[in-house]
Formats: C-alpha cells, sequence, structure tokens
C-alpha cells in the first residue's frame, strides 16, 4: 500500500494541505514567502505534488523543486524554513490521526528533496 493510500488518499491531502497552510500563513517565521502567493493556485499545485510524491496518481504539471523555489532561495530560503515546513506538516498529520510511523516517512520524503528545494 502507498503512503498516499495509508494516509486516506485524496479527500486527507486535500484536507492536511488546506490545515498545513493554514499554519504556515500563521507562522512568522515562514508567512512572508507568501506574501505575493496566489494561495489558492498554490494549493491545488501541493495537492498535486504531495498525491504524486506520496504514490498516488502523478497529475503534477508545476516546475521543478529547484526551479519552484530559487526565487525564494533568492530571499533567504534556508535549513531553518525548511525544518519549519517539515514541524507543520508533521503536526497536520498528527493532528489527522496519522501515525507516527506514516509522520516519519513523510518527513523523510520531505528531508530526502531538502537540496533541491535549497538550490544546492
Amino acid at each position: 500500500m502507498s503512503l498516499y493510500e495509508k494516509l486516506g488518499g485524496e479527500e486527507a491531502i486535500d484536507a492536511a494541505t488546506d490545515i498545513f497552510y493554514r499554519k504556515m500563513l500563521a507562522d512568522e517565521r515562514v508567512s512572508g514567502f507568501f506574501d505575493d502567493t496566489d494561495m489558492e493556485g498554490q494549493i491545488a499545485k501541493q495537492k498535486a505534488f504531495l498525491t504524486m510524491a506520496f504514490g498516488g496518481p502523478n497529475n503534477y504539471t508545476g516546475k521543478s523543486l529547484r526551479d519552484g523555489h530559487a526565487h525564494l532561495v533568492e530571499k533567504g530560503l534556508s535549513d531553518m524554513h525548511v525544518d519549519v515546513v517539515i514541524e507543520h506538516l508533521g503536526a497536520t498529520l498528527k493532528e489527522l490521526g496519522v501515525s507516527d510511523e506514516d509522520i516519519a516517512e513523510v518527513a523523510s520524503i520531505a528531508n530526502s528533496v531538502r537540496d533541491d528545494v535549497l538550490g544546492r
């Protein structure tokens, strides 16, 4: 069973993404990165990306992680910010009743793309 299926499929990814971005926008450590962002479009892209990354249907048509975050790296995106993303993602999944084992797998996936996100 894929992580996507274990997490609860499309409905769970939709709920998690919505909660996750509420947390991100409320956090002063990272909210400034979204000042000029179309959040509806961002949330839709993130849902498609997470679905693909967790083993669900691949409907993601966005940029690569490196290209998609390059403008944020120019604004100072750093390891600390990636840590905040992983923190909020884990807290969101915990809130939705996801097991610690599956949360650890999600964190591992997020950490595996850290260098691409940060353009290294």
